[in-house]
């Protein structure tokens, strides 16, 4: 259900509205405002307390820059690339030829296994931390950046198995079948037909993916020991000292960390919006 629209006439109402929106909209950005004004600050601002005023002196040069030389950011960064990137490629290949074979062909035990990759989205990632962290310790890789590439890729895959399973399956059936009526195998199907129409829900699906996988902390911390592997997430909580914390450098820090989703859900906004509408009317 949604809200009623509120007449013109209702002047009243209109305003309290309005109001309402933008003081939200101030509670919810204050937050990152605080940090990116703190980010400017200098390390003597910071130092005397003036952590919520007006800074008296600007350090951006010297913050950013001390992210990176001063700090392992610069390792942290590669760490989470090295992740997330492998990572989002994996899911959208695995989920892309799961929804296909789920959506367009009919076997036994089809629905079973549909299920089972839709319930793992609803196990809470808490009950899995010491299962999968043994695991991980049995293999081999735990302490290496592999674990959280494969926790991260075989996670993530029930959830993008459900959205593109959705979408290929609103795909026309006759395309399908005048595909095979001229002689294509179902890899040719896979490749000529349903990728190139289904472009705009992988690329809605790959900022998503990249989006959690980048901003996860939890399993960051689990899977990881040495600063040699850890993400940004994990290596954020790291740079606080034990008694004196250089706020300016890890407010810098944390905007620098939020770069690459934020800029590639810019890069990719057309393909994200049509990728969520994608099917939402017919004709």
């Amino acid at each position: 259900m949604y809200p009623a629209p509120i007449p013109e006439t209702a002047r009243l109402r209109r305003a309290l509205y309005a109001f309402g929106v933008f003081a939200i909209l101030i509670l919810w950005l204050a937050p990152l405002f605080a940090v990116a004004l703190t980010s400017l600050r200098s390390g003597e601002d910071v130092a005397g307390g003036n952590l919520w005023g007006w800074p008296t002196s600007f350090g951006l040069a010297e913050n950013y820059l001390g992210v990176f030389t001063q700090t392992p950011m610069a390792r942290y960064f590669v760490n989470s690339l090295l992740i997330t990137v492998p990572t989002v490629l994996a899911v959208l290949v695995l989920s892309t030829l799961t929804g296909f074979v789920l959506s367009k062909y009919r076997f036994r035990g089809r629905t079973v296994l549909f299920a089972i990759f839709i319930g793992g989205n609803f196990l809470p990632a808490q009950i899995m931390m010491i299962p999968v962290r043994d695991l991980m310790v049995q293999l081999g890789l735990y302490d290496t950046v592999f674990a959280l590439m494969i926790f991260h890729t075989a996670f993530q895959t029930g959830f993008a198995t459900l959205f593109m399973r959705n979408f290929i399956a609103a795909l026309p059936h006759e395309l399908f079948e005048a595909a095979r009526a001229e002689g294509a195998s179902p890899a040719q199907v896979l490749r000529l037909v349903v990728v190139p129409l289904v472009r705009p829900a992988l690329a809605a699906l790959a900022i998503l993916i990249f989006t959690f996988v980048w901003n996860d902390y939890f399993w960051a911390i689990v899977l990881t020991l040495s600063d040699t592997v850890k993400p940004v997430t994990a290596g954020l909580a790291n740079l606080r000292g034990q008694y004196v914390s250089a706020w300016n450098i890890i407010s810098a820090a944390t905007i620098i960390v939020a770069v690459p989703p934020v800029t590639m859900f810019f890069l990719m906004q057309r393909h994200f919006i049509a990728g969520l509408t994608m099917g939402a009317v017919k004709g």
